[in-house]
């Protein structure tokens, strides 16, 4: 498992009962997380005096209870990048910080290519490998076809002090863009993704990942420059195996591009009982 480990503004200090325990630097959120199939056994003080609590309905969806105030927005940083935190309707915070295992990768990755790296960020959500891939010396295009992330993005850039970085923010479904990209002649040096499990285009389309990600990888590939870098994908989708995320990316680079692919969960560190969160998959080819 990658674990993200290192990190100081943000730690996941229980689990158990479906829910965790996280602070969120001065902040603590109680929230639901399915992957917590083991009971809390009891319920401590540090989980009765959480700032928040989500509930979840059971029609769906859920809302939050407040024990303090908190403010509508605050900030985290990790190393020196810095992200707004504000929790949503749908239980999230605009950031999943054992995303960092994959920044700090990538950062590593650009500071050691010696060349200039151009990096598309698909489905970008809120900016934090955007961000991470800017903060390291790469152009970025960040495509999210939601308008509202888009701008969440913008200010992360802005809050980490990289606002004049080269960054084109997109707002677009992710599917057309990458096939007008492919007729224009665009490359790219090294593609990020994370696709949803399902999706609906703007004129009914529909993505199921475990239908659709085979061919969309496909076009993604057609878009890399003739020594690429890296190619990361992440995924939350449950079902999908980090070894079926292998295979693909095997098949898809390892013929025309060898180099190295790697896969695997990622997960936290839990404080109060030394295990691990797993929360999510990913595949990484790098040259």
């Amino acid at each position: 498992m990658y674990v993200a480990q290192d990190w100081t503004d943000y730690e996941l200090i229980d689990t158990g009962g479906g829910e965790k325990l996280e602070r969120w630097g001065h902040v603590v959120l109680r929230r639901p997380d399915p992957q917590i199939i083991w009971p809390l056994g009891k319920e401590t003080e540090a989980w009765l005096s959480a700032d928040a609590h989500y509930h979840r309905s059971s029609s769906g969806g859920g809302n939050w209870t407040y024990r303090t105030k908190i403010p509508e927005k605050w900030t985290i940083g990790y190393r020196d990048l810095k992200f707004h935190i504000k929790p949503t309707g749908f239980k999230h915070t605009g950031l999943f910080p054992e995303q960092a295992v994959n920044w700090a990768w990538m950062m590593d990755k650009i500071r050691a290519a010696g060349r200039p790296i151009r990096v598309l960020n698909l489905f970008a959500y809120t900016g934090g490998a955007t961000v991470a891939c800017a903060a390291a010396g790469a152009e970025v295009v960040h495509v999210d076809a939601a308008k509202g992330v888009v701008q969440w993005a913008k200010e992360n850039l802005q809050l980490s002090g990289l606002g004049s970085r080269p960054v084109r923010f997109i707002t677009d479904d992710v599917f057309k863009f990458v096939q007008r990209e492919q007729r224009r002649g665009s490359r790219y040096d090294a593609i990020i993704m994370d696709p949803p499990s399902y999706g609906r285009g703007p004129n009914g389309e529909t993505w199921k990942l475990e239908n659709d990600l085979y061919p969309f990888l496909q076009s993604c590939t057609a878009i890399l420059t003739d020594k690429p870098l890296f190619l990361l994908v992440n995924s939350y989708t449950t079902g999908i195996s980090a070894t079926v995320l292998l295979n693909i990316m095997t098949t898809l680079m390892k013929p025309k591009y060898g180099g190295a692919i790697a896969s695997g969960e990622i997960g936290l560190p839990i404080t109060a009982s030394g295990l691990k969160l797993p929360c999510g998959i990913l595949a990484r080819w790098e040259a």
